[in-house]
């Protein structure tokens, strides 16, 4: 590189230079500022601390098979060097070690506004084009041409973000700018350097006038907008600009804005197999498998060896645990080395158990290994949701079952590409609506059923399988809708049998058999309806018309503690339901009758009852239930805010006897109770205190009452 006489006379040359001295004078160029940066910095090592943590890390010089040096971007957590993958015809592969997001795989994290405001550090480095290495399924899209050779006379100068820019220069003021010795003729912008450039790099413009950067506080520099980047990019005729400019708002993390532009690139050139590809990424990483299985499928009818694109393609697959369809596009070049191929093998033996456990009724085996196919990486496979489904209702967990079957519906449907495949033996999506149609007909939604079972018909006609589970759900529709009509009608002993010819079809329909109980309880055969009862619950546990059945039945027969049993589990289950705290209340002071002990004032619900005497306290604390006594002052002010809501209470808990006790008035309980502050609430359970709260919130003392009233 030629300097002018000037230059040499103005600064030594580099080995009469000392470490710290100044920088030169204030008349010397661009050109010169540029080349003496250059050799001060060429053969000393970098002054600034190498914190793995920052995002920003040094520039290192590498030596690549052809020979040449580059200067990359190296991540903290130390990425490969990047080589071209051998058989892949397409250009634009981003190396394994490529900066990316957490959808898009790996490499370096974005800069902060941190490391933006403390890195101060000023450089000089050659971008130059490395190859890249080959990706795995994750990784970020394709980016042809993203890094372009520069030789050593198109040296670029590296500011990165924090660094001053005195008003008036050619970077500040946006004007074009000679770098590197040469001028460009066109705009420089300060680009957010993700990848390719370091943060706060100088990139080339368009040729177009674009925002300039602007000065910031403490001589910061205020990056370029993005949103002008996209628009140049998207206002662009060239599909490799629009792809790169989608690259780098992919590894950015901006997979909406990536798409844009992708679909942009596709618009111009739609027999593009990598602008395929690379939109089928962002689509991944959006969550939106299915579109994104469409775009790898295109890219590989677009050019059948697109190696990356099989291998985007087998991913996508094996997360929809189409484990035979990845295949395919896993081992379509041969290689079976790849990181997706020990993921496919997990899967599949998982599957495999998961179908033979599946035919010999082993349903906790079956939720086990769908449940480890799941965590492997099949994570979107929809079918394996149904499994689940399936294999928690055999279980008769109902509620968890209908969980798992609302979960696939969050899921994308299958791709086209997937409907003739089977699963445990059924083609296509009509496992799903065999399983939807079990868990409807359980649930008593038997419409939804119906409905679903004739679907699951319609996709694979030729299952057995599935025929007869159609067979099933309608026998049972048909018998339960002419069983409600009968009851209706107060035809209680047809109904009943025409229940009982559902049960025929479904024997362990839970609502059958509490409908059959209902019938039963009219007939007066409370005997036979416990019985009924008995057996729904064992198919739908805590089923509460099955509990609120029997708790009537046993009142009937007078098994009081059945009845409390099953009146205490529905209080948990319906805390502000009336009829089951009536049918608790008097199921206990029956309990208590039959077993010789004396019931005194015995009431439900009603007002605050008021205490005057010692020998009325304690006959009211000992009747059955729960006691909540108010010890209150008639000219005390939080008894007075307090008293209206306890009112409340006694209202929404009427098997809770509320009791009033006036210190003025009755100073001999109050005594006798120990009660020296106000407002002081005292809870009795059978006779003996459980609780005692003094000057307590609504809030406590609601939560109390309601805890002790279960």
């Amino acid at each position: 590189m030629s300097h002018s006489g000037d230059w040499k006379q103005q600064w030594p040359p580099v080995n009469q230079r000392r470490a710290g001295t100044s920088l030169p004078p204030k008349e010397l160029s661009l050109d010169a500022l540029a080349d003496h940066l250059h050799d001060a910095l060429a053969d000393k090592p970098d002054t600034v601390g190498r914190s793995l943590g920052s995002p920003i890390s040094p520039l290192r010089t590498q030596t690549h098979p052809g020979g040449g040096a580059a200067t990359s971007s190296s991540s903290s957590s130390g990425a490969p060097p990047r080589t071209r993958r051998p058989g892949n015809n397409n250009s634009g592969e981003l190396s394994a070690g490529s900066s990316g997001s957490s959808g898009g795989g790996g490499g370096s994290s974005s800069p902060t506004a941190e490391s933006f405001r403390t890195s101060r550090s000023v450089r000089t480095g050659n971008i130059l084009g490395a190859a890249p290495p080959p990706m795995t399924a994750d990784q970020p899209p394709e980016a042809a041409g993203v890094r372009k050779a520069v030789g050593p006379a198109a040296t670029g100068l590296l500011i990165q973000a924090g660094n001053s820019v005195k008003s008036g220069s050619p970077v500040a003021s946006g004007k074009s700018a000679a770098v590197g010795g040469r001028s460009s003729g066109r705009s420089d912008v300060l680009g957010l350097g993700t990848g390719t450039y370091g943060h706060g790099s100088v990139m080339r413009g368009s040729g177009r006038p674009v925002d300039s950067p602007v000065a910031g506080a403490a001589g910061n520099i205020r990056l370029a907008g993005e949103s002008v980047l996209v628009r140049r990019a998207i206002e662009s005729g060239d599909p490799e600009e629009v792809k790169k400019a989608g690259n780098e708002q992919y590894k950015k993390g901006h997979f909406a804005e990536a798409l844009l532009l992708y679909d942009r690139a596709i618009e111009i050139s739609p027999e593009n197999p990598a602008c395929r590809s690379n939109r089928a990424a962002a689509l991944t990483a959006l969550g939106r498998l299915t579109e994104a299985v469409r775009e790898c499928e295109e890219a590989v009818r677009l050019d059948p060896n697109y190696v990356r694109a099989h291998q985007r393609l087998a991913g996508l697959y094996l997360r929809l645990g189409q484990v035979h369809n990845a295949r395919r596009h896993l081992y379509s070049d041969g290689n079976q080395a790849d990181p997706e191929v020990q993921k496919l093998k997990s899967i599949e033996g998982h599957l495999k158990r998961c179908a033979d456990a599946r035919k010999v009724k082993d349903w906790k085996s079956v939720l086990q290994e769908g449940d480890a196919a799941i965590a492997v990486g099949a994570e979107s496979c929809p079918h394996l949701f149904a499994s689940r489904a399936e294999a928690l209702l055999k279980l008769h967990r109902l509620g968890e079952a209908d969980s798992a079957v609302s979960n696939i519906s969050k899921l994308d449907p299958s791709p086209p590409s997937c409907l003739q495949t089977k699963f445990f033996d059924m083609i296509g999506d009509s496992y799903l609506f065999f399983v939807r149609a079990q868990v409807a007909m359980s649930l008593g939604r038997f419409d939804n059923a119906l409905s679903a079972a004739e679907r699951a018909g319609q996709l694979d006609p030729q299952s057995h399988e599935i025929s007869s589970s159609l067979a099933k759900v309608r026998g049972v529709a048909r018998s339960r809708a002419r069983g409600n009509d009968l009851f209706n009608a107060g035809k209680f002993a047809e109904a009943c049998a025409a229940y009982g010819e559902g049960l025929e079809y479904d024997p362990s329909n839970a609502v059958l058999y509490c409908n059959r109980a209902a019938c039963r309880s009219k007939l007066g055969q409370w005997e036979r309806a416990v019985d009924d009862c008995n057996k729904a619950l064992t198919f739908q546990p805590n089923y509460t018309k099955a509990l609120l059945r029997r708790a009537a039945s046993n009142r009937q027969l007078e098994r009081w503690s059945e009845a409390v049993r099953d009146y205490e589990v529905l209080r948990r289950e319906l805390p502000e339901d009336s009829e089951v705290a009536e049918g608790l209340f008097y199921a206990q002071v029956a309990l208590k009758k039959s077993r010789g002990e004396e019931v005194q004032n015995m009431k439900f619900g009603g007002e605050v009852e008021e205490i005057s005497d010692t020998d009325q306290f304690r006959a009211a604390i000992s009747s059955p239930g729960v006691s909540v006594v108010h010890f209150k002052g008639r000219s005390n002010e939080q008894c007075k805010l307090i008293s209206p809501f306890v009112d409340t209470l006694c209202a929404r808990f009427p098997s809770v006897n509320f009791l009033m006790v006036d210190v003025d008035e009755s100073p001999a309980v109050a005594r006798s109770e120990n009660v020296r502050v106000i407002p002081t609430f005292k809870i009795y359970k059978n006779g003996s205190r459980v609780k005692e709260m003094i000057c307590p919130s609504q809030h406590i003392l609601e939560y109390s009452v309601r805890h002790y009233s279960l």
